[in-house]
């Protein structure tokens, strides 16, 4: 991570660093954008105001990295892009811990930014030898492992593509972890030989050692997965979050899994790929939308078959089935019309229903929400559920009831 950190810079680290800047971190309420400038004004009254500016910027970043990481946030320093980016603290968590119970006792983290993954290890009691190439990050890392690390991180301020550097540290690890810049010059960069470091260079460290982990985007094109490794989709409350790459002894035992997080370890669940196959058939008693993790996975079959239903479509990610049955992989509901698309025929219906709130899902169709809205002439006390995607390739539009989970 490198580049210009909007009022973060060596000498404002130092600063927070100092006796003055801790005593004024620590004594700064919430961060609150109404209240700011009457805030340094009476800061600015005891302390010098080049600290109290940096001491505000740290709060607002703090105020936004608390999204990803919770209270923690609120004890460390941040850049810009290191609060924007952070690894969201449950999957830092759960990494971590599936890296422990697979035994590795110390970790290379490549580009290790401001420390999320790095404090995340030494929570469970692995070392980290924390490699980042821009020295402001360098800096606000060192400040955070000082606070957070458990005395279990070092920083060595380098570019991971220095191999003269990196390879001796390899000698000191049993494993490598890297989450890699995806983004030149606030553009994000698709090809995996672009990131830095890039997903070749991570692969030939892993090579080094026992095993390895990165953390790439969810959206990675299944053909760009390097060969030797398990690819794992991880999602939590419906959002998919990222996918973890694993070689060496931390690889499954499929090419690929996807990973909902639950509140604990205990409900959290994997599903592995077998290659399952799923018939095709027309719309039943009740629709199953996969989680997107398993969709990225490319393992929608996988969850049908456990279902005992089928997809709509062979290429669109919804399952039917007759019964009334339920999967940690799905959000399910119940089919109470299936019509062919019609916007004339659909209009009918919502009106003899008096729906005047439509929530629209769409999968496998051209038709967008905001096309579809206005020409419903939606008006009535009932709201309502409709999907349109497409059954035995046809366009369908499906009237469903959200059901709970049970």
């Amino acid at each position: 991570m490198s580049g210009h950190h909007e009022g973060v810079d060596l000498t404002t680290v130092a600063m927070l660093r100092a006796p003055a800047g801790t005593e004024l971190l620590a004594a700064l309420p919430r961060y609150d954008e109404a209240a700011v400038l009457s805030l340094g004004a009476r800061l600015r009254e005891r302390y010098p105001a080049e600290l109290v500016a940096a001491a505000l910027t740290q709060a607002r970043l703090r105020e936004r990295a608390a999204r990803r990481l919770g209270p923690i946030a609120y004890e460390l320093l941040w850049t810009p892009d290191a609060a924007q980016q952070a690894t969201r603290r449950s999957v830092a968590d759960w990494r971590a811990g599936r890296m422990r119970a697979g035994g590795v006792r110390r970790v290379l983290d490549l580009g290790a930014g401001a420390g999320g993954d790095a404090l995340a290890l030494a929570a469970v009691g692995i070392d980290v030898i924390a490699v980042e190439r821009d020295p402001v990050v360098a800096a606000v890392l060192t400040a955070n492992a000082a606070v957070a690390g458990a005395g279990r991180i070092r920083v060595v301020q380098a570019d991971v593509a220095e191999t003269a550097v990196v390879e001796p540290l390899l000698a000191d690890c049993d494993a490598v972890f890297a989450d890699p810049a995806r983004r030149i010059a606030g553009r994000r960069v698709l090809d995996p030989a672009g990131w830095s470091p890039s997903l070749r260079t991570i692969g030939t460290y892993a090579a080094r050692v026992r095993c390895a982990a990165a953390k790439v985007g969810p959206g990675i094109d299944h053909d760009l997965l390097p060969d030797g490794v398990t690819a794992e989709w991880v999602s939590e409350h419906g959002d998919v979050l990222e996918c973890a790459l694993w070689w060496g002894g931390l690889r499954g035992a499929a090419p690929r899994s996807a990973t909902v997080l639950g509140s604990s370890p205990d409900a959290t669940r994997t599903l592995t790929g077998t290659g399952a196959r799923a018939e095709v058939r027309p719309a039943g008693r009740f629709l199953h939308e996969p989680d997107g993790a398993v969709i990225r996975a490319g393992l929608v079959a996988e969850v049908a078959v456990q279902l005992d239903g089928g997809l709509l479509d062979p290429s669109i990610a919804y399952i039917s089935t007759d019964a009334d049955v339920t999967s940690p992989w799905t959000t399910r509901y119940a089919v109470t019309d299936v019509l062919p698309f019609s916007v004339k025929a659909l209009r009918a219906l919502l009106r003899a229903r008096g729906v005047g709130r439509l929530v629209i899902k769409k999968r496998g169709t051209a038709v967008t929400p905001e096309q579809l809205r206005p020409q419903l002439r939606l008006a009535g006390p009932r709201e309502a559920t409709v999907v349109l995607t497409r059954v035995g390739r046809r366009p369908y539009a499906l009237l469903v009831e959200p059901l709970p989970s049970r």
